[in-house]
């Protein structure tokens, strides 16, 4: 499995805030926001060089993010690598013993296959796995 980096999600509490960061001091261009309604988020990727930064947004008070920024404060997420094969590089990981929080891909942003590994086996990184259709 060969994997590269698609984007690095960050956890924003104050979305415009964020934006006057990421988009107006920083300069970075910004796509549509996109909500992806089964995690309750609205994600703003901007480019930055060949990746992008993801803000993630809650849309609901008990969605995955909301909890987050909640316990940890805003900040770093994830960090998405993209790979030709989710499945085969899902049964590649869990053969080598590494803790996955989805054992099959669900749909993610921009209509790709999405699968997280669990950060106690990512050296506490929260890792996304990312295939694009």
């Amino acid at each position: 499995m060969k994997a590269t980096i698609d984007h690095i999600g960050i956890a924003v509490g104050d979305l415009e805030a964020s934006l006057r960061f990421f988009r107006d001091a920083l300069g970075l261009d910004l796509d549509a926001p996109e909500e992806i309604a089964s995690q309750r988020v609205r994600a703003h990727f901007l480019q930055a060089g060949e990746t992008m930064l993801e803000l993630l947004e809650a849309t609901a008070d008990d969605s995955p993010i909301a909890k987050y920024v909640e316990t940890r404060g805003p900040g770093l997420h994830h960090v998405a690598l993209l790979v030709d094969d989710i499945v085969a590089a899902l049964a590649a990981l869990k053969g080598k013993g590494v803790r996955l929080i989805d054992e099959s891909p669900r749909t993610g942003a921009h209509n790709s296959l999405v699968a997280f590994i669990h950060p106690s086996s990512a050296h506490g990184v929260l890792v996304e796995l990312k295939q694009k259709r």
